[in-house]
């Protein structure tokens, strides 16, 4: 992912970000809070980690399969990005 570096630092506080939503999460399972509150804290994480997702899946496509090359070590283009989003709805 060398072409992520131009947004290294941006994707780094997202997934800090990230990180501490999933610290909450744990804290309010050890603290045995109410369910309600463990939904909200887990539904908010997901949303985060499919935006940091939908960032890297575009760049992705920007940059590899705008001007796809003819398959590579790990494939085509085309059949990674399908092998991903696959893997992300199992």
């Amino acid at each position: 992912m060398t072409h992520t570096i131009r947004e290294k630092q941006k994707l780094l506080n997202r997934i800090r970000r990230i990180k501490g939503q999933v610290e909450a999460i744990e804290r309010a399972l050890e603290e045995e809070r109410d369910c309600m509150d463990v939904l909200q804290q887990l539904t908010s994480c997901r949303g985060a980690m499919n935006g940091l997702l939908a960032v890297v899946l575009e760049d992705h496509i920007r940059t590899h399969l705008a001007d796809a090359e003819p398959a590579g070590e790990h494939g085509s283009a085309t059949e990674q990005m399908i092998e991903v989003v696959h893997s992300y709805f199992r």
